[in-house]
């Protein structure tokens, strides 16, 4: 990691419900500047139990005093405290997560709803690179995380997979856990899709839709069947999207001014 004076650096985790990733990710670029490392998630995972496991990750890079690390977390996160607690340990209701770790671990940290994070990266450096106005980023899992963006400037915790829509919480119709559960062809599952995006598109406007999510890899089983106003695309940066993402935004909470994105050129 010798290019670490050369190239700016900051280090983004991802905390799971069964894993904790992290790696650092050249600002400019988007890309690891090292081998990622994975650590199974505690359990129970407690606050101090976690906080223990990202120090692991972290000691294992050679990073600069001072450099800034972006967290990445399954909650509503308001101001660095937890509000909620999806896959982990309720006791984390309440806990100041930035800092919680900035004392473990020495470093400057911000920390952020995981969709939130991965909207951001692709913004930045993925499928959204570039995209002047409003990004709506879904990812499409065991449930739906959505984030928004707009003109580069994110909203956090738009918790728009909960959305009740004909009197049902939208996720529970059309998650991508309810396809395989139901076991919907995807013809079966566009529909119930394309009503979910017709509603957040009447209600936000957006100039591009980004999925991600593991199903985005058959992307093209399902989104040409999506008649929408706006682009639908699938996400780029896969499983790198989170910790990309909170690593650039750790950057912007510690250091001066936003990274620079490129405008995307049309083909």
């Amino acid at each position: 990691m010798s290019n670490h004076d050369k190239t700016p650096v900051a280090l983004g985790i991802d905390i799971g419900g069964s894993g904790i990733k992290g790696a650092p990710v050249d600002l400019t670029t988007g890309e690891f500047v090292a081998d990622r490392v994975r650590i199974p998630t505690p359990q129970p995972s407690t606050p101090a139990a976690v906080a223990r496991t990202v120090a692991q990750v972290v000691q294992s890079f050679d990073l600069p005093a001072g450099t800034p690390v972006g967290v990445t977390f399954p909650a509503v996160v308001q101001h660095g405290v937890a509000r909620s607690a999806a896959n982990v340990d309720v006791s984390w209701i309440g806990t100041n997560i930035e800092l919680l770790l900035s004392d473990a671990l020495g470093h400057p940290v911000v920390a952020v709803n995981d969709a939130d994070a991965a909207g951001y990266g692709e913004v930045l450096y993925g499928a959204a690179r570039g995209t002047r106005g409003v990004t709506l980023m879904t990812t499409l899992g065991t449930g739906i995380g959505t984030a928004l963006i707009v003109a580069g400037v994110l909203v956090p915790n738009f918790e728009l997979g909960h959305l009740m829509i004909d009197g049902v919480d939208a996720e529970t119709r059309a998650s991508d856990a309810v396809r395989d559960r139901e076991n919907l062809s995807w013809e079966q599952w566009a529909e119930r899709l394309q009503r979910y995006y017709g509603v957040l598109e009447d209600l936000l406007w957006p100039d591009l839709i980004v999925v991600g999510g593991g199903v985005s890899k058959n992307h093209e089983k399902f989104l040409p069947l999506l008649h929408l106003r706006a682009p639908i695309v699938p996400a780029q940066l896969r499983n790198a999207a989170g910790i990309v993402g909170a690593a650039a935004l750790a950057a912007q909470g510690a250091g001066p001014g936003p990274v620079p994105v490129e405008p995307r050129t049309e083909v």
